[in-house]
């Protein structure tokens, strides 16, 4: 396969410290790959100077000629005044600037260029690519394509940016965290199109199902080094097993032979032989190999929570709609002490809400939330805190407690609790303006933990989370005594953790399911609910039920112009029924005297055999366009 980029001997600082340095990466044709790092490390730095929207300090960077790029990053930059459809045709490409030109011809009722960009269109076969683009945006539920950009939520705009990323079929698609803001079925439609696309991939993503099932080659970043592994991520967790082992050893081995050159140095004579000096610098390199630091520490006892009595939280026939948007529906439960519960359902369902319901952040339209005494909430937000960009993160944790209670009845430090989420001694004493987003997102998430509640909700923690970071936190909610409510699209994270989930279906229902969201996945529960909510397939007229005027003869291929009518036929026949209603209501309002009431009728009469011609055309185009 031939090489697509390279990047060779790349440096980058971010102020005083070291991201990488002297690192060599190759993109080759087919490759599928993941970088994995901590928080902080230099992800997203490294996506930017491989799509030359950063440089770096030292190295560069070489490409294809005529190399195709799509670049998803994290930070958006889509004009709020573009419509959905504008938005994602934003390469520069001559069937996507023919597409852009027909939308263009067709808002502006510019006929005299109709019938040219049409031929057009239709010579570059642009037709099928603007039915790809928009079948894209459907499985990513963006059906509203004349929509501006400034009228999305957060989470829709990422959507439309991965669309327009995914429908230009570049050479190479980089992509930074992809599966952040999409529910369950849109990351495993992505997964399945992403294993199935000719594109080379080069993407970060805390997604291991995700990683497991699309990528075939894991580079890890780690203290400024790059490591390759040539498999999916299980390999990788295999074999970065086998290679901190073998680190460990060597560090053991360097320090064991640093104290015996230490005696040796103390004892040896004053006068120093070329021999001796040549002993002494090879153990100034032996003390910085023995001084190496794995930061992969695990903690070996628990942390005490607060006794958690037998009453929890009680949920007695809560309902909340919003308009006529019906999210919970007279649902009632028992939170038992230290349960384990995740949520799961589609964007916009009512998950947020029912935790805001439970922390009493807004109230049910009917229905109580009845807490225990004991009970001492947390919870973890999407919007996260706001910290003092100019604190440190040690004082932000020690302002909360200066410990934690360990089930062995001793204390950990504050400082001790934010090097278990990996907060080296360093990284305490940085400024917060000086973490990354990530980094940040890290340090809230100890700030609600070293509450030590002992009833946690989470909504979407696995977010913006390196997934060493994702480790840690699995480890410590499977140890904790407390009750734990989770919202969260991560698949491996809700196998990890949960007992049983809530599935909000939709319309308020909501489904309480024995087992993790694998089990789920796989059950008839979600195969009868897949069912319902695939809309139900038009079922085309057949020959004999056609009228005499619908032709039965299909062309061999549809032109752009039935293509165009098609769609206009739709808009109008959308229009005319409407206008049909308002005279049905007129006509039977009472408002009219006789002669009003007859030139009432005769319009409606005319209007029907309109309707009719039109409704004749349409399914003519119907069958010919869906044959």
């Amino acid at each position: 396969m031939s090489s697509l980029l390279q990047g060779e001997n790349l440096s980058k600082r971010y102020g005083e410290k070291l991201l990488f340095e002297g690192i060599n990466i190759n993109i080759s044709e087919g490759d599928k790959i993941a970088l994995i790092a901590k928080n902080g490390t230099g992800k997203t730095s490294l996506l930017n100077i491989l799509t030359n929207t950063d440089t770096p300090d030292s190295g560069n960077i070489t490409s294809k000629r005529d190399l195709r790029l799509a670049y998803l990053p994290q930070e958006l930059n889509l004009d709020p005044e573009k419509t959905i459809l504008e938005a994602v045709f934003f390469l520069d490409d001559e069937i996507i600037s023919t597409i852009r030109e027909y939308h263009s011809v067709l808002s502006s009722n510019n006929h005299a260029d109709l019938q040219a960009i049409l031929d057009k269109m239709d010579s570059l076969n642009a037709w099928d690519y603007e039915t790809k683009v928009k079948q894209v945006l459907s499985k990513l539920k963006i059906d509203d394509f004349s929509k501006k950009i400034k009228y999305l939520s957060g989470g829709q705009k990422k959507r439309v940016a991965l669309a327009g990323t995914l429908i230009s079929e570049p050479d190479l698609l980089i992509l930074d965290e992809p599966t952040n803001h999409l529910d369950l079925d849109m990351i495993e439609w992505l997964e399945e199109y992403l294993t199935k696309t000719n594109s080379a991939i080069f993407m970060v993503t805390h997604d291991r199902y995700f990683l497991d099932r699309v990528c075939s080659t894991i580079f890890e970043l780690d203290m400024g080094q790059f490591f390759i592994y040539n498999g999916n991520y299980s390999y990788f967790v295999e074999k970065r097993a086998e290679r901190i082992e073998n680190l460990q050893a060597n560090i053991d081995k360097a320090q064991n032979l640093m104290r015996k050159e230490q005696e040796w140095i103390r004892r040896m004579p004053k006068a120093r032989t070329s021999k001796s000096k040549y002993r002494i610098e090879a153990f100034d390199e032996l003390k910085e190999q023995a001084s190496q630091r794995i930061e992969d520490e695990k903690l070996q006892f628990g942390i005490a929570n607060q006794r958690l009595g037998k009453k929890v939280i009680n949920i007695y026939n809560i309902s909340k709609s919003f308009g006529s948007e019906i999210l919970i529906s007279d649902f009632s439960y028992k939170i038992a002490k230290n349960e384990k519960i995740g949520i799961i359902g589609n964007n916009g369902s009512g998950k947020t809400t029912f935790l805001n319901i439970l922390t009493n952040k807004i109230k049910p339209d009917s229905g109580r939330v009845e807490i225990g005494e004991t009970v001492k909430i947390a919870y973890y937000t999407q919007e996260g805190l706001s910290f003092d960009e100019d604190s440190k993160p040690i004082d932000i944790i020690k302002n909360i407690a200066e410990t934690v209670k360990l089930k062995n009845g001793k204390t950990l430090s504050a400082s001790g609790f934010l090097q278990y989420f990996l907060f080296s001694p360093e990284m305490q004493y940085t400024y917060v303006k000086k973490l990354s987003g990530g980094e940040k997102r890290r340090l809230y998430l100890c700030s609600i933990l070293m509450t030590q509640p002992n009833v946690l909700l989470m909504d979407e923690p696995t977010n913006d989370l390196d997934i060493m970071t994702l480790q840690v936190l699995e480890e410590y909610l499977s140890e904790i005594e407390a009750s734990v409510i989770i919202v969260s699209h991560d698949r491996f994270f809700m196998d990890k953790i949960v007992d049983h989930v809530f599935v909000f279906e939709g319309n308020g229902k909501i489904l309480d399911f024995p087992g993790n969201y694998t089990q789920y996945r796989y059950s008839p529960y979600y195969q009868r609910l897949n069912q319902e909510q695939k809309p139900e397939k038009k079922e085309s007229p057949s020959k004999e039920s056609l009228p005499k005027n619908v032709s039965q003869d299909k062309p061999k291929k549809v032109s752009f112009k039935d293509k165009y009518e098609y769609e206009q036929l739709n808009k109008e026949l959308e229009e005319l029924n409407h206008k049909k209603q308002k005279l049905e209501i007129e006509i039977n309002s009472g408002n009219f005297n006789h002669v009003e009431l007859t030139e009432k009728s005769e319009e409606y009469s005319k209007l029907l055999e309109i309707i009719e011609e039109k409704e004749f055309r349409w399914l003519e185009l119907d069958e010919l366009i869906n044959q």
